[in-house]
């Protein structure tokens, strides 16, 4: 009884999360709604087990409570480029140095394939 509980808790937080996503989503200029919407299906369909939520003010996903990585709109950091990031809790580790954020000007099917590949060897 407990662990149904538990999962219905989870399924609400996690729909409740995607509801606010989305609407900050919404609020963003074109190019950043654009490339945020893309980022959103892509890390939905790699890693479903992820939560969506927003971390300040901005799209993220979380696996147990921790951010693991998140979308920054350029408008927002008056930037020339979004960045799509990585937080600690990301197995990305490779040697002694590795990328954590990357500048996003649109999204190719070959950058789609590379977020997967990246979303996929966070959530590992």
């Amino acid at each position: 009884m407990r662990e149904v509980k538990a999962e219905e808790r989870r399924a609400a937080d996690k729909a409740g999360g995607e509801s606010e996503l989305l609407a900050k989503v919404a609020e963003m200029q074109e190019s950043d709604r654009a490339l945020a919407k893309r980022i959103h299906a892509v890390v939905k369909a790699s890693a479903p087990d992820l939560t969506p939520t927003t971390w300040y003010g901005m799209p993220a996903y979380s696996k147990n409570g921790k951010v693991v990585c998140f979308f920054q709109s350029a408008q927002k950091f008056k930037t020339r480029y979004a960045t799509l990031g990585f937080n600690a809790p990301a197995n990305l580790d490779e040697g002694s140095m590795w990328p954590v954020a990357f500048a996003v000007t649109k999204v190719t099917a070959a950058d789609e394939a590379r977020i997967t590949a990246l979303v996929k060897k966070a959530v590992s």
